[in-house]
């Protein structure tokens, strides 16, 4: 007498197409013992369901702690389809052993052993000691330390070649100044204009929302006008001009790189600096605070139809108290902020981009990291300026 238990989850069992080709597990008790008997089909397609590899990885599971009872063999025999990923199924769960009983066919064993020929077991998992971990750490400085010491070089090498810009202006690379003047700020003003205006709705609205309860609506002009012309402006210009154009200037760089153009440049004798750095740091710090003085008034706006809309403030008012509100030491304070920000972020991508290899992976870890140190080295700098200048127009 044989007894037949599935224990594949009741869902499954309830569709009539899932019992006929899901891969699944029925328990056989015979009087040699229990045995663990396959059916359905056992391939990648089948398994890669998230519905069944979600019910049938607990069970093997259980089936290998044992929480499913003691198991003397397995029947592959009634598997309608076996391939190499029900294989390794199984053959990870068995621990990557035989089992004591293993009943298949002939191209069932044929698999199985090229499986278990092939297979590879995964390397342990070890914890680094403590003397690993503190050469890391100390590896790690000596990087910071490297691009440190490269960004300090670099911008040397910018202050010497702005001395020789001012001996012969008309041997600069005005071409190239002109160019990523467009580039970098012409094509950048929807994007910005789109941000900065949400932004000043979305803060207009939450500010509402509090004022109104204490009856202070007329200091909505005072709050958005410091926070955006002092701050949010200069900051949202500066992260998506890092996002945006540091990430091109780096990878416009990388290319250079990859394809051996800075190599023919220094067979030939240009010098990198002047050509290459000058150009994009002095284009930068132009852009930048005409970038953020577009972007604040943007998000003046948005904060001004917001204001009038939900709490009445009427745009004539606004315009009227907003120079009352905000000194004009603010608006100077955000516009040499920008242009120390845009100065930043054209001399840490050309950092990056210098320092990528001549592969395509290079290019991608050098491009994510010029983007996350230049939005980082934004906010830091945007703070040392928020703590210098904390008596300035407040």
């Amino acid at each position: 007498m044989t007894a037949t238990q599935p224990i594949f989850p009741k869902p499954l069992q309830n569709s009539a197409s899932a019992n006929a080709t899901a891969p699944r597990i029925e328990r056989r008790e015979t009087s040699a013992g229990a045995t663990q008997q396959l059916r359905g089909r056992w391939t990648a397609a089948d398994l890669a369901v998230p519905a069944v590899w979600a019910a049938l990885v607990p069970h093997l599971r259980a089936l290998k702690s044992g929480r499913e009872g003691s198991q003397t063999g397995w029947d592959l025999r009634q598997i309608d389809r076996l391939d190499h990923v029900g294989a390794q199924m199984l053959w990870t769960h068995w621990g990557r052993q035989w089992p004591a009983d293993v009943q298949a066919d002939d191209s069932q064993r044929r698999i199985l052993d090229a499986v278990a020929r092939f297979s590879v077991p995964p390397p342990a998992r070890t914890q680094p000691s403590w003397l690993t971990r503190f050469e890391n750490f100390g590896l790690w400085l000596l990087r910071g330390a490297d691009h440190v010491l490269g960004l300090t070089r670099l911008m040397g090498q910018l202050l010497l070649d702005l001395l020789r810009l001012l001996r012969r202006p008309q041997d600069g690379p005005w071409r190239d100044v002109s160019g990523h003047l467009f580039r970098i700020g012409a094509t950048a003003l929807p994007i910005t204009a789109l941000v900065g205006f949400l932004i000043g709705v979305v803060l207009a609205y939450l500010i509402s929302r509090q004022l109104l309860q204490f009856g202070a609506d007329a200091f909505v002009v005072n709050i958005l006008g410091v926070s955006l012309i002092r701050e949010l402006g200069p900051m949202l210009a500066a992260i998506l001009i890092a996002g945006r154009s540091g990430s091109s200037i780096t990878a416009q760089i990388g290319v250079m790189r990859v394809t051996e153009e800075l190599d023919a440049m220094r067979v030939m004798g240009i010098e990198r600096g002047f050509r290459l750095v000058l150009p994009r740091a002095l284009a930068l710090a132009l852009v930048m605070p005409l970038i953020s003085i577009w972007t604040t008034a943007w998000s003046l706006l948005g904060g001004m139809l917001t204001a009038d809309l939900s709490m009445n403030v009427s745009l004539v008012f606004f315009a009227n108290a907003l120079p009352g509100a905000v000194e004009v030491s603010n608006l100077v304070l955000a516009t040499a902020k920008s242009a120390v920000f845009g100065l930043l972020i054209a001399l840490i991508a050309c950092h990056y981009g210098l320092r990528v290899k001549p592969n395509t992976e290079s290019l991608g870890q050098g491009t994510t990291a010029s983007v996350v140190t230049s939005i980082t080295v934004v906010i830091l700098v945007d703070a040392l300026f928020a703590v210098l200048f904390r008596n300035v127009g407040i």
